[in-house]
């Protein structure tokens, strides 16, 4: 039985983690996943993890606090956090470049040829604002910005809202752009920015408080590393970024031994979801196509024809992002449809 079909049992209403990774500079890494990178925490299988994360969009190394007063944010523990994490988080020496992560962490149990279930327990915001850029070369129309520009929005806790001027409010949808595991060692260091079959910078706005990615395991221990917190984003992520934020995200390691996925899975209480990457656009398309089809195909019992027959009448295939180099399709493949069929889940 696939990962994602496994019958488990509902979680305790109140979440209380087992461990705490704070965002701290010895916590850090900017911007590259590895086998050789050294796991900042050790858990067990099984474990609840607070994972803190910080979202340095629009703030400089040279001069960081100038970003919170420049735009009357106050220096709270938060800011000195992220503070230090930008005078003190050295750059990968060989020039790779990405996001500001938290990690990795070593899941005992998890070897080669395993999946790792991680659900999404929570999501929250450690900062009341967010920020969104738009830049020239950048986005998906990078010849049409003619300037940089830089806002903030500013958050309603109560209301869940972002609010950018006086008449434009956005509802907060909390997600992690970045979540992965270690890439091969014979891959060696790969950037964070393109997504890959290891997960990483896959930006899919689904992936909120309440549903599950399944990621294949290559190295010991997983090695998951975490960031680019988004408090909203469209499909597409279309200006190059979303509301870029910082997150404490709380999740659940669950290791299926001998279950090993090609690429990245998930699953939310009324869907499940196949990943299509590729740099052509029209290739991701295709690749989460035939993602979705063998999903049908293999998990739910269907033959080959009978899986595209249903794609074609009830799944919808979104543009997860255009602008991370590797471009993202996913496919939504609505569980109502198979009405013989009862999914469990945990949410």
């Amino acid at each position: 039985m696939s990962p994602l079909l496994t019958p488990t049992t509902k979680t305790a209403a109140a979440i209380k983690p087992d461990h705490v990774v704070r965002s701290l500079p010895e916590n850090m890494v900017w911007g590259y996943f590895g086998a050789d990178v050294p796991p900042v925490y050790k858990v067990k299988d099984g474990d609840v993890v607070e994972i803190q994360t910080v979202n340095p969009s629009g703030v400089s190394r040279t001069n960081p606090e100038e970003f919170y007063t420049k735009n009357n944010l106050p220096l709270d523990q938060h800011a000195q956090e992220v503070v230090a994490i930008m005078k003190n988080v050295k750059p990968e020496p060989s020039g790779i470049r990405g996001h500001m992560l938290t990690g990795p962490v070593y899941i005992d149990g998890a070897q080669p040829g395993d999946t790792l279930e991680i659900r999404i327990l929570d999501l929250t915001f450690p900062a009341p604002f967010g920020v969104n850029s738009v830049w020239p070369g950048g986005g998906g129309i990078p010849d049409e910005v003619k300037t940089r520009e830089t806002f903030v929005y500013r958050y309603d806790a109560k209301r869940k809202m972002a609010t950018l001027k006086e008449g434009v409010e956005i509802p907060l949808k909390p997600f992690m752009g970045v979540m992965a595991l270690s890439p091969p060692a014979d891959m060696g260091r790969q950037s964070s920015i393109p997504p890959n079959f290891f997960g990483g910078n896959l930006d899919i706005k689904h992936l909120t408080k309440g549903t599950t990615l399944f990621l294949p395991v290559s190295v010991p221990g997983g090695l998951f590393t975490t960031g680019d917190g988004h408090g909203a984003q469209g499909n597409g992520e279309v200006s190059g970024v979303a509301i870029e934020t910082a997150i404490n995200l709380t999740v659940k390691f669950i290791v299926h031994k001998g279950k090993a996925s090609k690429q990245p899975r998930a699953e939310t209480p009324t869907h499940f979801i196949a990943v299509g990457l590729d740099k052509d656009l029209n290739k991701a398309m295709k690749n989460a196509l035939s993602e979705a089809c063998a999903f049908i195909r293999d998990e739910l019992g269907f033959t080959f024809n009978e899986a595209l027959s249903i794609a074609s009448t009830a799944v919808d295939f979104e543009v997860s992002q255009v602008v991370d180099q590797t471009l993202g399709v996913h496919a939504m493949i609505p569980k109502s449809i198979f009405t013989k069929k009862k999914f469990d889940f945990w949410a």
